[in-house]
């Protein structure tokens, strides 16, 4: 009878504990699903008919060869020479997702695609995906940004730098270039 005692306060005890767990875990579920970033206010914006919507951030585009040949460079077409097919300046992030210093400069990209919106377009070349593109400009070293102007030839630059770094590239050699003589 002692046994069955102790047996029954035990159980009693371990439901308790069960019960305690579950209402633990769902205050966390609870807490989880209403801690959303898409529903702070510093994401949504009103529109003209009064309508709430969540803001569009503007993000670097994802280029494939076929996208890469339309937008940028039709080396098919012109293979001997630079022709830049794009209507505004362009910044290429050559990346992999594996690579450390690539995932460090991916914000700053975005940073950058923010910033110079209608100015210069940045592009993103997943270097495992799009292997012909990385091969087409010797990419040896990744992160490699590619900063193309309208007129002229590209320069390329390997390895991560500081934003003010890319800034600079920017300002000076994309949208503001001086003609050397």
């Amino acid at each position: 009878m002692h046994a069955k005692l102790i047996l029954l306060n035990y159980n009693l005890k371990l439901m308790k504990n069960v019960k305690i767990i579950g209402l633990t875990l769902v205050a966390f579920i609870i807490i989880s699903c209403n801690n959303t970033s898409g529903n702070k206010p510093e994401n949504i914006k009103n529109t003209d008919n009064g309508k709430v919507s969540e803001s569009k951030k503007i993000k670097p585009e994802h280029l494939t060869y076929e996208t890469f040949k339309e937008k940028v460079w039709n080396f098919e077409k012109n293979p001997q020479e630079w022709i830049y097919e794009g209507e505004l300046p362009c910044v290429i992030d050559f990346y992999a997702d594996w690579c450390k210093p690539c995932k460090i400069i991916a914000p700053i990209m975005e940073e950058l695609a923010e910033k110079y919106d209608g100015k210069v377009k940045i592009y993103k070349i997943d270097t495992q995906k799009e292997k012909e593109l990385a091969r087409i400009f010797q990419i040896r070293s990744i992160p490699a940004v590619l900063f193309s102007p309208l007129e002229g030839k590209p320069t390329m630059q390997a390895g991560a730098l500081p934003k003010d770094m890319y800034i600079k590239i920017i300002e000076e050699n994309i949208l503001n270039p001086v003609e050397i003589k």
